[in-house]
């Protein structure tokens, strides 16, 4: 497989915007910092007063990185107007450096949804809207057809960290889709929603989240929306990194790590390898196919580590990925070449 690199300085920009927007989030910063202790992890939060009402918002995980953010808001502050000339700038070079750039449709959504405060609360992109963002991460050129949508665009969290976040998206997605041309789309059995069909295309919005066993239609209250439970879905969320979609000046989403987002590909492949998604198993192969050439070359540590992840957890795990590999020769040489 012949893999095209995209040039220095369009990795460079691409870089230089996403440290950018992780900069302007950290700057709305307007209270104070609050560590909070939930199963073993500190996550962060902002305390502030709203009139005699003191209030309080999710920031984040508490890492080295985000501290670090935090304690220069008031200097990113004050670069606020400069810093957004230069996003301007950086988003108009990676259009001309070929990157391919999300479509109105999408980047309309994950704008909304962003200022929402969406990613912020744990939401996770996912499916082809996330492979596509790899361009960027990967420093590599994808074609047209490698992103060829299917319709879907695909939001995941945890149930688990929706509830223990105790803090909730600033506007509801369901009157975000409304205003979108969006109509919900209940559920068969309990009438749930959790996937919206736009009214003039084939647009569909899926929010998901994992299961361990039945796979049912969850809360997820953090981001105000029901869930289908998936399994498997577990190990591609998990530990996910920050990604800039390239609409506008960019809109700051979160997406799975490439090396999980690839293995899990030839997981459900194979669970969707006959019957009516046999189209969308063929494209899993193709993603994974392109993910693991890519970083068996470049990330080969971190790929072994994911490949080797999933291996570990069970024989349906174990099963469906050799499963998939059968059909993927090249891939699978690349992997037993890791172990």
């Amino acid at each position: 497989m012949e893999i095209s690199a995209h040039s220095r300085p369009a990795v460079v920009a691409y870089q230089d915007l996403l440290r950018l927007h992780l900069d302007e989030r950290a700057s709305n910063l307007v209270g104070t910092i609050e560590e909070r202790q939930r199963n073993g992890r500190t996550y962060l939060y902002e305390r502030f007063r709203i009139g005699t009402e003191m209030m309080s918002r999710y920031l984040g995980e508490d890492k080295p990185e985000l501290r670090a953010r935090l304690e220069r808001a008031e200097t990113l502050k004050a670069d606020r107007e400069a810093r957004r000339k230069r996003m301007t700038r950086l988003a108009k070079t990676l259009r001309a450096e070929g990157f391919i750039t999300t479509d109105r449709e999408t980047g309309s959504i994950l704008l909304a949804f962003s200022r929402a405060g969406m990613f912020r609360l744990g939401g996770t992109l996912v499916g082809t809207s996330a492979y596509s963002l790899y361009q960027g991460e990967l420093g590599v050129r994808m074609d047209y057809e490698e992103l060829a949508q299917t319709g879907d665009i695909d939001f995941a969290s945890f149930e688990r960290l929706s509830v223990v976040l105790e803090d909730k998206v600033e506007e509801n997605p369901a009157e975000i889709l409304k205003l979108l041309k969006f109509d919900p789309v209940p559920g068969i059995n309990d009438r749930q929603v959790w996937k919206w069909r736009q009214s003039h295309s084939e647009a569909m919005v899926e929010f998901l989240t994992p299961a361990f066993g039945d796979e049912k239609v969850k809360p997820l209250p953090a981001l105000g929306v029901s869930a289908q439970a998936l399994n498997y879905l577990n190990f591609l969320i998990a530990d996910p990194i920050h990604a800039v979609a390239l609409y506008r000046s960019g809109v700051l989403v979160q997406v799975p790590r490439p090396e999980r987002f690839a293995i899990h590909k030839l997981i459900v492949a194979d669970r969707r390898r006959s019957g009516p998604n046999q189209l969308k198993s063929r494209k899993d192969r193709a993603q994974a196919e392109f993910l693991v050439a890519v970083l068996s070359e470049d990330r080969p540590d971190e790929l072994a580590e994911a490949y080797e992840d999933a291996l570990s957890r069970g024989p349906r795990w174990h099963d469906r990925i050799k499963s998939s590999l059968k059909r993927m020769p090249e891939t699978a040489e690349r992997l037993s070449a890791l172990v």
